[in-house]
């Protein structure tokens, strides 16, 4: 597999395929992923690097060099799937356009990853997530009632990397049956409008956008963080049966089911300050592990607001062996195992440092 890929939704691709077990050559400028200069937190090198680019190879490729431009077309010749997200016409001015390519070699499957798609009037505009974000109306819904904000990871790169693993996949399986590569399209304003249909439906059917809820839900109730005696607890309260026992068995306030004001969830959004503010009463005289005890017995659902310290150190990643070493240039860091461990005999290679294997790939295609 060939990846001409930077920073964020590339990478992320051809890593999930990676610890599948693909052998991902990763093409690299002579100076290298830009991501890998985003900062030097991880033993010396970078977050986003480390995260994104374990279990691949990686040659450093002048491909306005003839030599090296050369390297790149044996490497297709003998590779299953090129992934690649470089800037708005890149692969066409590298005459690596799909037309070429599935003339050259049939069976390569092609995977490109974009901000806009491959035409529109949007089609050559650079696209980072945080423009993808706003463009996306993602900002738009996230935040609260008087400041929009961005999402606190790249969610616009990472559900394009997940769609094109996931494409990359399929199209592979297609291969199988009929011998022929695909071109696989991924563009973040495809994924993030995908997710904000809950949203557009609101828009185009109510007449307007749910509003922003902050740390709250904003087409749920209650649902979110609400205050309690020594802090907070994380309601995600769900259907009917959820609201009844939480009304019952929690609040201790069972009329509350039958109240006009909050019988269906519909009327709870419609009500929320209402009924927030008696969530939040009852809750203030009592403890958060005693609210957590009650919440416990009646099987509604709660979380803590955790921060990232506690992600780190969560129990439940600990108990299921979620943490591993892996190897980088700078030493030993850990790693989250894959989401998809179960499915498939994961392997979680090194990091490689830039241009690592590049006198090995090109011994292998003299």
């Amino acid at each position: 597999m060939v990846a001409l890929e930077q920073a964020v939704a590339g990478p992320l691709c051809t890593r999930h395929l990676a610890d599948m077990g693909a052998d991902v050559v990763k093409i690299e400028r002579p100076e290298g992923d830009f991501a890998r200069r985003y900062d030097t937190v991880v033993r010396g090198q970078s977050a986003y690097f480390v995260w994104l680019n374990r279990g691949k190879r990686s040659i450093a490729l002048d491909l306005g060099a003839p030599a090296d431009r050369a390297t790149l077309d044996r490497l297709l010749g003998r590779a299953d799937v090129l992934v690649h997200n470089l800037g708005p016409g890149s692969l066409e001015r590298l005459g690596l356009g799909w037309e070429g390519l599935h003339q050259r070699w049939p069976r390569l499957v092609s995977v490109g990853i974009s901000g806009y798609g491959t035409d529109g009037p949007y089609r050559d505009r650079k696209a980072y997530d945080l423009l993808l974000q706003a463009e996306s109306g993602v900002m738009w819904v996230t935040g609260t009632p008087d400041q929009p904000v961005k999402v606190g990871i790249s969610i616009g790169d990472i559900s394009a990397g997940v769609y094109a693993f996931a494409a990359t996949l399929a199209a592979l399986r297609q291969r199988d049956a009929d011998g022929q590569g695909r071109r696989v399209e991924i563009s973040i304003l495809d994924c993030l409008a995908e997710w904000m249909m809950a949203p557009a439906y609101h828009e185009m059917y109510a007449g307007a956008a749910p509003p922003r809820a902050g740390m709250r839900h904003n087409m749920i109730v209650p649902y979110g963080p609400y205050r309690c005696g020594d802090g907070q607890v994380t309601l995600g309260i769900q259907n009917e049966g959820q609201w009844a026992r939480f009304c019952e068995l929690v609040l201790l306030r069972p009329e509350l089911m039958a109240d006009p004001r909050f019988a269906t969830n519909e009327l709870r959004v419609g009500n929320r300050a209402e009924l927030e503010a008696i969530v939040e009463e009852i809750f203030a005289s009592q403890e958060r592990s005693e609210i957590e005890r009650s919440l416990t017995a009646a099987d509604v659902p709660f979380g803590a607001l955790n921060s990232v310290a506690d992600l780190v150190a969560h129990p439940q990643l600990a108990a299921r062996g979620r943490w591993v070493d892996i190897v980088t240039p700078g030493g030993a860091v850990r790693a989250l195992v894959p989401p998809f461990d179960d499915a498939t005999d994961t392997r979680m290679a090194a990091v490689p440092a830039l241009d690592e294997h590049g006198a090995a790939i090109r011994g292998e295609l003299s």
